[in-house]
């Protein structure tokens, strides 16, 4: 269904007039205009940052739209952001060679969740986030359709949907859907709303619409079912197949490229409609070791190919980065397991805005909290688990292995006649609070990089993070860097899930390294071991969107109103930039 903006030619705004209808919109307190107001907003989490005109914050998925109605009209960039959780730059902007004024829409303050079908599926308004989602369900023993290490910051499942991000879940995949309520601009520059929700009876014009998904305003008789997917139904077949020579999962992959599904913030998104599933009776973790990556790999084959149950996750660390998270992902670790997941949004909301603040004091790093977070993390007790650090001295690769129901003694019989026969590996079957602990310093670990290179920046020049998609047949996933490359590192660390073969690498190179350089080399090398790349962080401002991406992208936003520059595309309108040279 189609709702029509009521799109005129309007005379040009100034840019005064301008910040006075976001203001009429959603009131002066939820307009910012000032450098220093802004400059969060306008800075990725790890890296990136451009100039924007203002940032607004509007409370409502109505509000959202007029704020989208009055950029298309005034011929503004739009940028969707809610946590801003993202690694690539992609929800924030690059720089300031934009040819229109930016404006950025932060949708964390509309947060409404409405449980449909008994709770089978999840209507998630555009900056409702994964933990509330799973704090919802746990009321009616349900799941979310997606466990992601963002998820532990505020991450959003619009963000997750809008970016196909994959997380850790073997049996699920990347977070897909073909249900969605969005804004989008056709290459005539008019704004419509699409309502692909697939619910009936919501109304014919958009304040009619938005205002009845917002308040949850619908007759479950009016819901349609067996019409679309709300969630990858074919992962586990795909991920199974360890002889195919195309990754399980990546952002690129065509077969999940679907509206707002991998829309990468090319369109403007208000509501999706998601699947959960079952609560698991019972479940148990098992932590692995060992000194022989082929026994990892024949580990995988076996799993995918002959048991009946899939493991809930199965997440892999090699042993530098435990050591690494073990010491510059404590902070992280106890900040999760202290404060809990609930409160980490707000924060790092904090942190931020101290950070600012240090910003325009000439003494005074804006890295100062981290630091003093990092060293205060030292005057804490030993947090890991002694069975866990032991591992960590004997053997080079760990996995956490998480299985569930029938698969928990399917896996006990497995590790016990073809896991513990040789010397060189070892399992333990986890009690909870190992479990919980073990999975928590996985999810630490992408925090810990960045850590590092913090406390030693005059030693590292920088990381390089890569987040790649190996073939499903692929066994040879232990990399093996050419001379050219490790004459220049001082760490490599590597992490990832490893049921679907996407592993996450981050390079910390010696100071006057050329990263650019090596970044070269290194995605010449993924190019022709046939991996994908990103995996699942999505391209961002940081990687080259394929062509069959960027075919995508100018088919949702043909004139480039929406998030231009991702993929290293045209910043300019309508995808151009032979006027622009």
């Amino acid at each position: 269904m189609l709702a029509r903006s009521n799109n005129k030619t309007y005379p040009k705004l100034t840019r005064e007039e301008l910040i006075q209808q976001f203001n009429n919109i959603v009131g002066t307190k939820r307009v910012l205009t000032k450098l220093t107001q802004t400059a969060y907003y306008r800075s990725g989490f790890r890296s990136g940052n451009g100039a924007a005109l203002a940032v607004v914050f509007p409370n409502t998925i109505l509000e959202q739209w007029k704020l989208i109605e009055v950029c298309v009209k005034a011929n503004c960039i739009i940028i969707m952001q809610a946590a801003k959780t993202g690694l690539t730059e992609g929800s924030s902007p690059s720089g300031d060679e934009y040819d229109r004024n930016v404006v950025i829409i932060n949708t964390l303050a509309i947060k409404q969740i409405h449980l449909i079908n008994d709770g089978k599926q999840a209507i998630s308004l555009s900056g409702a986030s994964l933990h509330s989602l799973e704090e919802r369900l746990t009321e009616v023993n349900r799941a979310p359709h997606s466990v992601i290490g963002s998820s532990q910051i505020g991450a959003t499942v619009v963000g997750g949907i809008a970016n196909n991000s994959g997380g850790a879940l073997v049996k699920r995949g990347p977070a897909y859907t073909e249900f969605a309520l969005y804004a989008q601009v056709d290459k005539n520059g008019k704004l419509h709303l699409v309502n692909h929700l697939g619910i009936d009876g919501l109304g014919k014009t958009p304040e009619e619409i938005l205002n009845n998904v917002q308040e949850g305003n619908f007759d479950p008789i009016n819901i349609q079912h067996g019409t679309g997917m709300a969630s990858d139904h074919e992962y586990v077949d795909r991920v199974r197949n360890v002889e195919s020579d195309i990754p399980a999962r990546y952002n690129a992959d065509s077969r999940r490229l679907f509206e707002t599904s991998g829309c990468a913030g090319k369109l403007g998104v208000f509501a999706v409609r998601t699947d959960t599933y079952a609560v698991p009776d019972k479940e148990q973790v098992f932590y692995l070791g060992t000194n022989n990556a082929e026994k990892l790999t024949q580990l995988r084959k076996d799993i995918l190919t002959n048991f009946e149950n899939l493991p809930e996750m199965a997440e892999y660390l090699h042993r530098t980065i435990f050591k690494i998270t073990e010491s510059y992902g404590k902070d992280t670790f106890l900040s999760i397991n202290y404060l809990g997941t609930k409160n980490i949004p707000k924060f790092f909301a904090v942190k931020a805005k101290v950070e600012n603040l240090l910003k325009r004091l000439p003494l005074l790093s804006d890295s100062l909290p981290d630091k003093i977070l990092f060293y205060l993390s030292k005057l804490f007790p030993q947090h890991l688990p002694k069975r866990m650090l032991e591992f960590s001295d004997k053997y080079e690769h760990h996995l956490i292995l998480k299985m569930s129901d029938k698969g928990i003694a399917e896996v006990q019989d497995y590790l016990k006649k073809h896991w513990s026969k040789e010397y060189d590996s070892g399992f333990f079957a986890c009690r909870t609070d190992e479990g919980n602990k073990a999975l928590l310093h996985r999810f630490a670990a992408g925090a810990a990089a960045g850590r590092y290179q913090m406390i030693h920046n005059n030693k590292v020049e920088g990381i390089l993070s890569l987040d790649i998609a190996l073939r499903r047949n692929d066994d040879d996933w232990v990399e093996k860097l050419p001379q050219e490359i490790s004459s220049n590192l001082v760490h490599v660390l590597y992490y990832g899930h490893f049921m679907c073969n996407v592993f996450h690498q981050n390079y910390i190179f010696k100071k006057g390294t050329d990263r650019q350089k090596m970044k070269s080399i290194m995605l010449a090398m993924l190019d022709d071991k046939g991996a994908k790349y990103p995996a699942e962080h999505n391209v961002g401002h940081l990687y080259e969107a394929e062509n069959s991406l960027q075919s995508f992208y100018k088919k949702l936003d043909p004139t480039n109103t929406f998030n231009p520059g991702i993929g290293k595309m045209s910043k300019y309108q309508g995808h151009c930039s032979c006027c622009h040279s």
